[in-house]
């Protein structure tokens, strides 16, 4: 029992990291620059960031939380 939250804590950890990371790759394709001011090349960098992590983080509890609900699915049925 206790290793299965390890576990799942492994998992969760991985998915999460690997969301972030995906969404910073996709948000590469957005330009910025155009939106932005000249010369907030660091305040772009922390955007990028911050937006990352936020829809990263989104769709990794999207997709922890399906796992979880798939999970309990059977002990609907006796």
């Amino acid at each position: 029992m206790i290793e299965s939250f390890g576990q799942e804590a492994l998992v969760s950890m991985l998915m999460s990291l690997l969301f972030i990371g995906l969404s910073f790759w996709a948000l590469q394709a957005i330009r910025f620059e155009k939106l932005l001011r000249k010369n907030q090349v660091v305040r772009a960098r922390l955007l990028y960031v911050l937006l990352s992590t936020a829809i990263g983080s989104a769709v990794s509890n999207f997709f922890l939380d399906y796992m979880l609900w798939s999970r309990q699915l059977p002990m609907l049925l006796p």
